[in-house]
């Protein structure tokens, strides 16, 4: 799955990366390191600009909150469970096959973290004697240190309470689709901990490589046989994961130590 990522990029850098031709520099977010659900969060897209006499699609680098809402949901509450759709099934769930036919985007980010239950915890919950786990968080990105282009859906949501001026009246929001985690050897292992994605957890954000980006955010493309083709996992050997500090898991702790690699797990947290 994907509950928490970084972001580190300006929007100036992002614009480079995926040819941006429009944003908006009100909409500029600081840097986040520690990116939770129903925060607001960096999306590409490509959608006509509003009023504009020319129809084409433009790409954009928009603001939206992390959390889909469908179009048609009475309320935005469940939008904080809405965070991550499934490959396998995003073309048939009622609260994302619309936005899969026409409102995909990519979510930029450094990596995403993921928690890993410590041995220690494991062996005893093996002997029958539970206790609160005690988990290692690791952080997966790129070997490369490109960025890690999540593939995403966007969706808006008009909340019928407030008039049509006011600037809470529309909502935009998003969610990360997710696929089975790699089996294979990671690029870059931590010696002392999992040697491969799904080793940390079954679920890993869907990374779209560079030729995937044009086609997976034409709004053009509505044949869902075609766009299914693109949640393809991406090639093996792609990634690297080394423990964090689990400083990462408290969400009111922010910066960029949080991405610094530990020579090992924390103690208690052993692998």
């Amino acid at each position: 799955m994907c509950g928490r990522y970084a972001v580190s990029r300006r929007p100036e850098d992002l614009a480079g990366i995926f040819e941006i031709e429009k944003w908006e520099p009100e909409e500029t977010l600081e840097p986040d390191y520690n990116v939770a659900p129903t925060k607001e969060v960096y999306a590409v897209l490509d959608r006509a600009l509003k009023d504009a006499e020319d129809p084409r699609p433009v790409r954009q680098l928009r603001k939206l909150k992390w959390g889909l809402v469908p179009s048609w949901s009475k309320t935005p509450e469940g939008g904080a469970r809405m965070i991550n759709a499934r490959a396998e099934t995003v073309h048939e769930k009622p609260s994302y096959r619309r936005a899969f036919s026409s409102r995909r985007c990519i979510l930029p980010a450094d990596g995403y973290y993921e928690w890993v239950t410590g041995k220690q915890e494991r062996d005893l919950e093996v002997e029958g004697k539970k206790k609160r786990p005690r988990k290692q968080p690791y952080f997966v990105t790129p070997a490369d240190g490109s960025v890690f282009a999540m593939a995403g859906l966007y969706e808006f949501w008009r909340d019928g309470t407030l008039p049509d001026d006011h600037p809470r009246a529309w909502w935009v929001t998003c969610s990360v689709i997710t696929t089975e985690a790699e089996t294979s050897p990671l690029a870059v292992a931590p010696a002392d901990g999992p040697h491969a994605l799904a080793e940390i957890h079954p679920r890993m954000p869907l990374m779209l490589t560079p030729d995937r980006w044009d086609a997976w955010l034409d709004p053009a493309r509505t044949d869902p046989g075609d766009l299914r083709a693109l949640l393809a996992p991406p090639p093996p050997g792609l990634m690297r994961a080394y423990p964090v500090a689990t400083a990462v898991s408290n969400v009111r702790n922010n910066g960029p130590e949080l991405l610094k690699e530990l020579a090992a797990p924390e103690e208690g947290t052993l692998f």
